[in-house]
C-alpha cells in the first residue's frame, strides 16, 4: 500500500479523508446509542434479540404454538385457569345487557321483548348450550386464553321456530386458514384475514371443521366467508395487527418454570419421606437364597441384604427459598396478566383495606378497557347489528336503525356504605343523573325501575302503610317528614272543627 500511496498521492489523500469521516461517524453513532442503555451493545446485551418487523410478521410463526401452550397451561396450571376465569367473571359477570334506543317507546318495548325471547335463552346459540351472556363469558375466556375467537352468523328460516331467524356459532381461532397469506387480486390476505385496498376487512378464510379434529386429518380446504358474517374478537396490541395472541405470552415461561419448581420441591419431599431399613446378614447365616436387587426405594421398606452388600445414598442439595420464589413469581405473573395478585393466587395474607382497595381500583380500570375496547364494540355491537337485521324480516319488526346502550354488570363495592353515600351526594348535587346512578349499580332499564317504584308506592298508599323505605313519608332517621307532619296537623284541626260543628248542631236541636 505504501508504493501505491507514493505513486498516487491524490488517491491516498482521498482514502485517508474517507477513513476519517467514517471514524467520526462511528464515534458519533456510538455516542448516541450509548446514551440509551437499552440500545447499547457489548457483552451485556449481545444475547438480546430484537427485530423491526411489523406486528403480523412477528406474530405469524408463533401464533399456533403460543395458542397450544396456553391451552396446556389452562388444563394443567391452576393459576392460569384462575386468571382467565377471574378476568371473564369481572368483565362479563351476569352479562352486559343492551338497552334499545329507538325513537319510540313502542319500538323499544318491541325490541326488548324480542331480545329477551332470543338472546336470554339458548335459542341464540347454534350449539344450543349458552344464552348470549354465556357466549360473552366464553368469548372473553377464549380471547384471553387463545388470544382471539370467531363468532359466525348463521341465518335461519322462519320455519325453524326461532323468535328471531338468527343463531351465533362460536369458532376457535384454529378455524382460520393461516396458510392463506399474500395477494389475491387487488386484495391482500394476512394469516387468513382478507383486506381490501384501503385496509378494510372484507372476508375470512375458514375451514368447515376444526383442523385438530379426528375427522379432519385428511386434506382441508378453507372457504371465503364475508366479513359481515364474522366477528373477530381480540385485543390488538399494535397498529395493523390482524390477529390476536394469547395474553399468557409475557408470563408463559414464568408459569412453566414455576410448575417445574413445584415438581422439583415435591420430588425432594418424596425422597425425604422414603425412610427405609436395611438388614445385613451375619457370617453365620446359611441361607442360599440371593436377595433381590433393589431398583427403587419406597416409604417404609424393610429390605434384607446379602452378605457383604451395603446401600449408600446420595445427598441431594436442599432448596429453602421456594416460598419467596413462588411469591415473587406469582406477583410477576399477576402483573403480566393485569390482574391483582389476590385474584390470581387467592392469597389474602397481609392485605389491608387500603392496599386491597388500591389494587382493585386499578383492576376496575383494566376491566373497563377490556369491556369498552374489545367486548362491547366488537362482540356486543356486532351481534346487535345482526339482531336488528334479522328482526326486521319478521312481521311487525322494527324497521328503523335503532342502536343499543350497553350496561355492564354492577361492580361490587369495596366500601358499600361510603360509596353509596358518595353516589347519593353526586345525584343530589347534579354531578350525575338518577338514571346514570342506576346504571352504575347495574340497573339496565331505569324506566322499568321507575315504574316498579311507582307501583310499590301505589300499593303502600292503597293499604295505608308507612314504611322506613318510603322517603315520601319517613326521613332517614325514621321520623315523619315535615310535609307528612303538617298533613297530620291539618287532619287533626279538621277533625276538631268537625267535632265542634257536631256539638253546635246538637245544642241547636
Amino acid at each position: 500500500m505504501g508504493v501505491i500511496d507514493d505513486w498516487f498521492p491524490g488517491l491516498a489523500a482521498k482514502r485517508a479523508e474517507q477513513r476519517l469521516k467514517k471514524a467520526r461517524a462511528d464515534t458519533v453513532r456510538d455516542m448516541l446509542t450509548r446514551r440509551f442503555e437499552g440500545a447499547a451493545g457489548g457483552r451485556r446485551n449481545e444475547g438480546w434479540r430484537s427485530t423491526g418487523t411489523d406486528a403480523n410478521a412477528e406474530n405469524a410463526p408463533a401464533l399456533a404454538k403460543l395458542r397450544n401452550r396456553a391451552r396446556d397451561l389452562r388444563r394443567n396450571n391452576p393459576y392460569a385457569e384462575r386468571a382467565i376465569t377471574g378476568i371473564a367473571d369481572n368483565v362479563v359477570g351476569a352479562g352486559i345487557v343492551p338497552r334499545p334506543l329507538a325513537r319510540s317507546d313502542r319500538a323499544n318495548k318491541k325490541l326488548g321483548d324480542l331480545w329477551r325471547a332470543w338472546a336470554e335463552t339458548t335459542l341464540c346459540d347454534a350449539d344450543g348450550l349458552e344464552n348470549f351472556y354465556g357466549l360473552q363469558h366464553k368469548g372473553v375466556e377464549a380471547a384471553g386464553g387463545d388470544g382471539e375467537v370467531l363468532l359466525r352468523r348463521r341465518r335461519r328460516f322462519s320455519s325453524d321456530g326461532l323468535p328471531v331467524p338468527l343463531q351465533i356459532q362460536m369458532l376457535e381461532a384454529d378455524f382460520l386458514d393461516e396458510s392463506k397469506d399474500g395477494p389475491i387480486g387487488a386484495n391482500r390476505v394476512i394469516q387468513g384475514v382478507e383486506f381490501d385496498v384501503i385496509g378494510r376487512r372484507v372476508a375470512y378464510w375458514l375451514f368447515d371443521e376444526h383442523p385438530g379434529a379426528n375427522a379432519a386429518w385428511g386434506s382441508l380446504t378453507s372457504k371465503r366467508v364475508p366479513a359481515e358474517d364474522v366477528i373477530h374478537l381480540y385485543l390488538p396490541k399494535r397498529p395493523g395487527q390482524a390477529r390476536g395472541f394469547t395474553w399468557f405470552a409475557p408470563v408463559m415461561q414464568r408459569m412453566r418454570s414455576l410448575d417445574e419448581m413445584e415438581d422439583a420441591v415435591m420430588e425432594q419431599a418424596k425422597i425425604a419421606a422414603c425412610f427405609a431399613a436395611f438388614v445385613t446378614k451375619g457370617e453365620q447365616a446359611t441361607s442360599n437364597t440371593k436377595s433381590p436387587l433393589i431398583d427403587h426405594v419406597e416409604p417404609g421398606i424393610v429390605q434384607e441384604l446379602g452378605l457383604g452388600e451395603s446401600v449408600s445414598f446420595g445427598t441431594p442439595p436442599t432448596f429453602n427459598g421456594y416460598q419467596p420464589y413462588s411469591w415473587q413469581s406469582l406477583h410477576a405473573i399477576a402483573v403480566g396478566l393485569g390482574v391483582p395478585y389476590e385474584l390470581l393466587a387467592g392469597d389474602l395474607k397481609g392485605v389491608n383495606f387500603s392496599s386491597g382497595r388500591m389494587g382493585w381500583l386499578h383492576f376496575a380500570r383494566r376491566v373497563d378497557v377490556w369491556q369498552w375496547r374489545m367486548l362491547i364494540p366488537q362482540l356486543c355491537e356486532g351481534v346487535w347489528r345482526w339482531f336488528m337485521e334479522a328482526q326486521a324480516l319478521l312481521p311487525g319488526g322494527v324497521l328503523e336503525d335503532a342502536r343499543a346502550e350497553w350496561v355492564p354488570p354492577r361492580r361490587d363495592m369495596v366500601n358499600p356504605s361510603e360509596e353509596t353515600e358518595n353516589l347519593k351526594e353526586r345525584i343530589r348535587n347534579g354531578l350525575t343523573t338518577w338514571q346514570d346512578g342506576l346504571r352504575e349499580l347495574g340497573v339496565t332499564d331505569p324506566d322499568a325501575h321507575a315504574e316498579q317504584i311507582a307501583k310499590n308506592n301505589a300499593l303502600l298508599d292503597k293499604h295505608g302503610l308507612i314504611l322506613d323505605c318510603d322517603p315520601r313519608r319517613v326521613a332517614t332517621a325514621g321520623a315523619a317528614t315535615p310535609a307528612d307532619a303538617s298533613t297530620d296537623s291539618t287532619d287533626d284541626k279538621t277533625d276538631e272543627s268537625k267535632s265542634d260543628a257536631g256539638s253546635t248542631d246538637s245544642q241547636d236541636a
